[in-house]
């Protein structure tokens, strides 16, 4: 079902429907939501039929019409407890508290993953997995959530909250709603979803690590490997892995080899020996591309990117493969590579870790071990740019978010060296660490700003 991986996952039988299937179906069934990827869940039959024709090999009816569609929520166990993937079903529209009062509001989410949150008083609200809005099926459910959303709970927003793309559908939303406006930096909104999620009655300034694929940073450029000091209203950009190229844009995150390419150069190597199954014409017009490509410090960049030296050679078929391979193939190895923080802000320079890399690989270490290798020397990165930002600021709690810790191996790792530092750390725990809990931070960033409650830290709010 799922090559390449080391796990199961498990699906609890919650409806009656369910049993009485399983008990008196057939022997093997495969179960999953009624909707092709990232696309919502068809609401009625007609609808099921045309979009999964050719899929489901049956389709079992009923006269009983869905009000509500809701996603399955998906947990993964990490440092011993649950860690959602995906929150829907089951958990909404549970209330999450927030440490004061804001206006009435909606915060919009982000492009991909997206969910939306409203705020009433003190209390924000979740909604469902929307899923990704790149189609207009999508589009509609976002619309659909919103109003009911709003009806159900009564609130009527005064204010959206939303990210600083401007491209994202979200974005446009918001723009063009009428409503007061409040942007938020996506990575901003990220550790402040852990925060709301872990410690909401948690005042003052703290640490934030946020890991991901990519995200827009204040002046238009990508970020995704950020270490903030921030507070409930704004963020201090206090570190940030080394920018890697991207050549070709979005074709760079769907062939991971391209990512290898750009790092391998970067690091002043040549890509013949560990790249060498890709066509040499492809390599070289893609090698022609990195003096002008755009550079992202994205977190799910650099496993990428590790990924193609270790192997992965084809394209991705769903969201984060690459990275998610490697890190079922890591071997525990607690030996990191060398890397640097250079510069203020610092900088995490993987050149020296990539030139390790490239000397185990082509030396015939296991990739095996040089994939625990880098989850190791990313553990590191982190722990050691949370202790400068702490020596500067004498801040010791941390909270770890972005896409990139639902990476079990990273975040336990960087749990345990941050804790053995004396760091106080807060994981996600009612909220995905992904884009799906980001519209959770947006409202609560909205709220304080605009509430007359919320408390205000820090010094240079973005």
């Amino acid at each position: 079902m799922a090559p390449g991986l080391d796990e199961l996952g498990v699906m609890l039988a919650y409806a009656p429907l369910h049993h009485l299937l399983l008990s008196s179906g057939p022997r093997i069934l495969v179960m999953t939501s009624g909707n092709r990827s990232e696309e919502p869940i068809a609401r009625d039959d007609q609808v099921a039929r045309e979009r999964l024709a050719g899929i489901a090999d049956a389709f079992l009816s009923h006269d009983r019409e869905i009000h509500t569609r809701a996603d399955d929520s998906v947990v993964r166990i990490v440092a011993t407890e649950p860690q959602p993937v995906r929150r829907s079903r089951g958990y909404v529209a549970g209330a999450i508290a927030l440490p004061f009062e804001g206006p009435a509001l909606v915060a919009v989410g982000p492009q991909l993953k997206n969910t939306v949150c409203l705020v009433r008083r003190d209390e924000a609200f979740l909604g469902p997995h929307v899923g990704d809005l790149d189609n207009l099926e999508a589009h509609a459910f976002f619309d659909e959530v919103i109003g009911k959303l709003s009806r159900l709970l009564g609130v009527r927003p005064e204010a959206v909250a939303h990210d600083l793309h401007p491209d994202y559908a979200s974005t446009r939303w918001a723009l063009t709603c009428g409503l007061r406006r409040v942007a938020v930096q996506h990575h901003h909104a990220h550790v402040v979803s852990c925060v709301v999620d872990a410690r909401p009655t948690h005042s003052g300034a703290a640490i934030g690590v946020a890991f991901d694929g990519t995200g827009c940073g204040p002046a238009g450029d990508l970020w995704g490997g950020e270490f903030l000091l921030f507070d409930w209203r704004g963020f201090d950009r206090r570190g940030h892995l080394r920018a890697i190229a991207l050549p070709g844009g979005e074709a760079a995150i769907r062939e991971p080899w391209r990512l290898g390419l750009a790092v391998l150069r970067d690091a002043g190597l040549s890509e013949q020996p560990l790249l060498g199954s890709i066509d040499p014409v492809r390599r070289a017009r893609v090698g022609q591309l990195l003096g002008s490509a755009v550079r992202a410090t994205g977190a799910g960049r650099w496993f990428d990117a590790v990924a193609a030296l270790c192997g992965f050679a084809g394209a991705i078929s769903y969201e984060g493969q690459a990275a998610i391979e490697l890190e079922a193939r890591a071997a525990e190895v607690p030996e990191p590579y060398v890397f640097e923080l250079v510069g203020e802000p610092f900088a995490a320079d993987l050149r020296p870790a990539v030139r390790e890399m490239a000397g185990d690989l082509v030396g015939g270490r296991p990739s095996s071990e040089v994939a625990g290798r880098f989850h190791e020397t990313m553990a590191r990165i982190v722990a050691a740019g949370c202790g400068r930002i702490r020596e500067a600021s004498g801040v010791r709690t941390v909270a770890l978010s972005g896409g990139c810790f639902q990476n079990r191996r990273l975040t336990e790792r960087s749990l345990a060296l941050l804790e053995a530092d004396g760091f106080d750390v807060l994981l996600h725990r009612r909220v995905p660490p992904n884009d799906g809990g980001v519209s959770l931070g947006q409202a609560a960033i909205a709220a304080a700003r605009l509430g007359e409650k919320g408390h205000h830290v820090s010094r240079h709010p973005r």
